[in-house]
């Protein structure tokens, strides 16, 4: 999804929570910087989707029972890489917004797996801790307008940004494990905004019009 399609549904998603674009746009131009020199190209990416199968793991609390049943390219959501890992398993790709066990991701940054890191308003310490330690490929990316290195593939949560980046970058099919819309971790504290985002998620991954997405 290019961003002139993903903007109609950021809008709404910034009046929902009430969220800053301005604060968004900070945060990612300071990711831009952090990661410049570092990220993989669009080519990259394609090379490792397109016209594959590919698996995204979710952060749902069934991913540990579902991880097993991974098929061809496998992509992992924030600490679904931690899950990834345990099992004897390395993603091509990791999608992070950098809240979750960030030295799994780091490890497996460094151990070839291209690290999508996602920055919004508030993670900013998070950026600014983490992002200059990963010593692989990555790429910055944003829920704004895209500038500099900055790239956007549509998605709000990790889950469904790395949907949208697998369809985006042409996966024949893509086959979900470890999602879950209607239970948020228990990790989450707030768990009326966490459940929000969810119903964004699928709301989202229903727009991509796919009959290979189990939802």
């Amino acid at each position: 999804m290019d961003f002139e399609a993903w903007e109609p549904f950021y809008v709404q998603i910034l009046k929902d929570f009430g969220f800053s674009r301005a604060d968004d746009e900070a945060v990612a131009a300071e990711l831009d910087r952090i990661l410049a020199g570092t990220r993989a190209s669009d080519a990259d990416l394609r090379r490792l989707i397109r016209g594959k199968e590919v698996t995204v793991a979710g952060n749902g609390p069934n991913v540990e029972a579902e991880i097993a049943d991974t098929r061809g390219v496998l992509l992992t959501a924030d600490e679904a890489t931690s899950v990834a890992l345990a099992s004897g398993r390395l993603p091509s790709v990791l999608v992070t917004d950098l809240d979750g066990n960030v030295a799994d991701q780091l490890k497996a940054n460094q151990e070839g797996t291209v690290a999508v890191v996602h920055a919004h308003g508030d993670n900013g310490p998070a950026v600014r801790e983490w992002a200059p330690r990963f010593s692989g490929a990555a790429v910055a990316t944003t829920q704004s307008r895209p500038v500099g290195g900055l790239r956007t593939f549509g998605g709000f949560t990790d889950g469904d940004r790395a949907v949208f980046l697998a369809d985006h970058f042409g996966a024949r099919r893509i086959h979900l494990v470890g999602f879950d819309f209607e239970n948020p971790s228990d990790k989450d504290q707030d768990k009326r905004t966490k459940q929000r985002k969810l119903d964004w998620a699928y709301i989202l991954l229903g727009t991509l019009e796919r009959d290979d997405l189990d939802l």
